[in-house]
């Protein structure tokens, strides 16, 4: 099951083609994207996802995105999604056409669904390894034309990781700088739980800020948990109560194994956290 709406309201078929061959989004990877949560006939923190990809635009130099058209074309890819089931709603806006620049940017939101495999590791958890990124946690005030906490279609590199997981008997991908600092996953962010407390790392180390993330801290906090977002570093998640990665799609994913060694069983603290973040969205 898929649906596909332009941003100019219409209704695509996804199975024909859609985007021209030389758009830049294609050809280089120049544009930026988010994906939206729809459960229950509503979009998880929509405005969130709407504020984060106006960020990235502007980051890439890009107009600032039509935030009441994108509205309009996630009511209207809902309204035609089943009910009852989960949907991933893409939402793609590149730089347009190298030939035709006046064109104007392409954009369109494409629904999905969720995959068996992100179903499975939201159950059961997922074993993750530790990928060096080749930066160091200055990079992103240093040379911010390096787009680092832009969340563009430029995911070449996250892809590779991901690769490179599979190879080493994993599912997925905590990235470190150089010095050993914990900074993100290729789709997600890392949450560490640890005497009741859960800790992220900063954004300003040039990593993307989670909106599930976000959700998951107001719901802890409600529930009597302490929040910080602060640096982090390897260790710190080995001697962890639990380690955590968080997006839009996987929602709270426990991390059983990391670098090959079983972590502490956090099926409880994953259990009460999981039901924390989906108190946020009643109904």
């Amino acid at each position: 099951m898929r649906v596909l709406i332009h941003l100019d309201g219409s209704v695509a078929d996804p199975d024909a083609p859609q985007v021209r061959v030389d758009d830049l989004g294609l050809l280089r990877g120049d544009g930026v994207f988010e994906t939206v949560l729809v459960s229950g006939g509503h979009a998880r923190e929509l405005d969130k996802h709407l504020d984060r990809l106006e960020r990235s635009a502007s980051m890439l130099d890009m107009d600032t995105p039509d935030r009441q058209a994108w509205q309009r074309a996630v009511a209207a890819a809902i309204e035609r999604w089943p009910e009852g089931s989960e949907m991933a709603l893409k939402l793609v806006y590149t730089r347009g056409l190298d030939s035709d620049p006046s064109a104007g940017p392409t954009a369109f939101a494409l629904g999905i669904e969720v995959s068996e495999g992100l179903l499975r590791a939201r159950a059961e958890g997922i074993a993750v390894v530790t990928l060096e990124r080749g930066i160091d946690t200055d990079l992103a005030a240093r040379a911010p034309w390096l787009l680092l906490g832009a969340k563009s279609l430029s995911y070449g590199i996250n892809m590779a990781a991901m690769r490179e997981a599979e190879r080493r008997g994993a599912e997925d991908v905590i990235f470190t700088a150089g010095d050993g600092t914990v900074l993100e996953g290729p789709i997600a962010n890392v949450v560490v739980a640890d005497g009741g407390t859960l800790y992220t790392p900063p954004p300003s180390i040039g990593i993307l800020p989670g909106t599930t993330q976000a959700g998951l801290f107001r719901a802890a906090e409600r529930a009597g948990w302490s929040t910080k977002i602060e640096p982090l570093r390897i260790e710190d998640l080995r001697g962890a109560d639990g380690v955590f990665l968080t997006s839009s799609i996987r929602k709270v994913t426990r991390v059983h194994t990391l670098d090959g060694v079983q972590l502490p069983d956090s099926r409880t603290l994953h259990a009460e956290l999981a039901a924390a973040y989906e108190s946020e969205y009643p109904g």
